[in-house]
């Protein structure tokens, strides 16, 4: 994984003690609240409805157990004993106080870590696919890419104050498990038709109050030019995003505005300026980058490398037919024979979705020590990857997995819900997410009827601005404030894999009460029209339309 270098560390330990300063000039009142909402954005400080909130970088996802143990650490000690990993792949703490923010700071730089740019309007924490570098259909790992790109926006002073916040996603795959197309710049490692890797661009998608799908504006710009063209799309959306309305000042509402051929017009006449210049990278510099990632030292095996097929034929497998469930859900194919890639589910019916305890966050870092290597990724999903795991070890880690709740076989399925925190504890929200989400998971615990609906998404958002990404579930839900009291969107058809789309709202609004009946009742329609049960919910959807689903939904109201 990426090590800091000596001017990564100095500047994350300089950036906690000038916060340091600016909280000591608030509490003593020589800085006002509008004075300091700015500084304490740019390190990631919100203030929500009880409290503030710092939110904790964690670029593409990567953690190694010493991080893990020192967010279970700042967790127990400056918090109410449990964070939350977020649809950015980052981590909030819900419940710090202001005067130990800085402490916060500090300690997360002893581990590398830092909560610089996870707000404002900058360009956020850069995602990627959470099985980058071992995915088997991988061109070549993304994080290098993503760390230029973090390098090079960090502290970039002509983004420092976009017309709107601005994120990143950068996948290396032939399966899109970044989610690319709904970021404000998706990039996609591709090969040319002579073979050379290089990278397509997607700008101007995003979710919130006007979603759209990322266009492709470019399908293949050279890796010397990573950082040229991500600049030259900057500018351009700097200088022409609007400001006047912070609701059409996303790069989306520009692209839409101007056309997707149009604005890869300007940006094209803005590359030719700075395409030649320092920015452009020389093989060297990209291969200084990926020094830095460290590929573990993989064991040689003796003779033939194990499988997973090979284990489950072997007397070593458990008889329980909860591990078999667990290895064909959860466990996934590694470029290194004899290795895999398992996923661990956040979602318990005891916690809200993407909550660990101080605890939990000890417990993945013993587990990720002895079994990936030390190192972990957080999910878009809001749940966790142990990217490097021998397949001898299957058995030993599903076991205490099982013992702390973290092995239900549900990735991909119902219960496996993206939610937001809601109004539980953000300021801007309408509705409530967290009751919506536990009480759906509840009632679809049942894992053979949970099997049956096979593999479908259920996103939950407490408002708009959409950060439980509801408009790219199967099914999302958005909470909305109907006359004083909470109500829940139902939309359907939603997807933000290849084939990117967004769902449409399916009639009017339900009730706390109601919602959970209505997603049911669109799932009992759904296995009543599919022609077989591997014709997904989408697919049935995409192949009825909206109205069989409609009259199931709304026929008794």
């Amino acid at each position: 994984m990426y090590q800091y270098n000596e001017f990564d560390q100095k500047i994350v330990r300089q950036r906690a003690a000038q916060f340091g300063d600016q909280v000591r000039r608030r509490l003593s009142g020589e800085v006002t609240e509008n004075e300091f909402k700015p500084l304490r954005l740019q390190n990631g400080l919100y203030m929500q409805l009880h409290a503030y909130m710092l939110r904790v970088a964690i670029p593409y996802g990567l953690l190694s157990s010493a991080q893990l143990r020192k967010l279970a650490h700042i967790a127990r000690t400056y918090d109410r004993d449990y964070a939350h990993f977020t649809t950015r792949q980052n981590i909030q703490y819900n419940w710090p106080k202001l005067q130990d923010v800085p402490k916060i700071l500090e300690e997360l730089a002893e581990v590398e870590m830092h909560a610089i740019q996870t707000s404002g309007n900058c360009i956020r924490n850069i995602t990627s696919d959470p099985f980058a570098g071992v995915a088997r259909d991988e061109i070549e790992d993304p994080r290098p890419y993503c760390e230029l790109l973090r390098q090079w926006s960090t502290f970039h002073p002509e983004f420092a104050y976009l017309p709107r916040k601005f994120k990143f996603a950068v996948t290396g795959a032939e399966e899109d498990r970044a989610a690319i197309q709904v970021h404000d710049i998706g990039i996609r490692l591709v090969r040319g038709e002579d073979g050379t890797v290089g990278l397509a661009f997607y700008v101007g998608g995003g979710l919130g109050r006007t979603p759209f799908v990322a266009p492709c504006i470019q399908p293949f710009v050279p890796k010397a030019h990573l950082l040229t063209y991500s600049e030259a799309i900057l500018r351009v959306y700097n200088r022409l995003g609007r400001r006047d309305n912070m609701y059409k000042a996303r790069i989306k509402i520009l692209v839409k505005s101007m056309g997707a051929e149009a604005f890869a017009h300007a940006v094209e006449e803005e590359w030719q300026y700075i395409k030649d210049g320092p920015l452009q990278l020389r093989e060297q510099d990209i291969a200084r980058v990926k020094s830095y990632f460290q590929e573990p030292e993989y064991p040689v095996f003796q003779g033939t490398a194990p499988t997973v097929e090979s284990l489950m034929l072997s007397k070593e497998k458990p008889s329980d037919p909860a591990f078999s469930a667990w290895v064909d859900n959860n466990v996934v194919g590694h470029r290194k024979p004899g290795y895999v890639a398992v996923s661990l589910s956040m979602k318990r019916e005891t916690l809200p979705p993407g909550d660990v305890t101080d605890n939990h966050l000890d417990a993945l870092a013993d587990l990720a020590d002895r079994y990936s290597m030390g190192e972990a990724v957080v999910t878009h999903r809001q749940n966790v990857v142990f990217p490097n795991v021998q397949v001898a070890l299957l058995p030993p880690l599903w076991e205490e997995l099982t013992q702390l709740g973290f092995a239900t076989p549900n990735l991909q399925r119902l219960t496996d819900v993206i939610a937001c925190p809601g109004l539980d504890f953000c300021n801007l929200a309408n509705a409530r997410s967290i009751p919506v989400a536990m009480r759906i998971t509840e009632r679809f615990q049942d894992l053979e009827k949970l099997y049956e609906l096979g593999q479908v998404t259920l996103n939950i958002s407490g408002c708009i601005n959409a950060c439980g990404h509801h408009h790219v579930g199967n099914l999302g839900v958005l909470g909305i404030d109907k006359l004083g009291v909470e109500h829940y969107q139902l939309m359907l058809g939603g997807s933000s894999a290849n084939d990117a789309s967004i769902g449409k709202i399916l009639g009017k609004a339900f009730t706390e009460h109601e919602i959970a009946d209505a997603v049911e009742k669109a799932l009992l329609c759904y296995i009543g029209l599919r022609t077989s049960p591997q014709e997904s919910f989408l697919a049935t959807y995409r192949r009825v339309g909206a109205q069989p689903f409609k009259d199931a939904v709304y026929g008794d109201h």
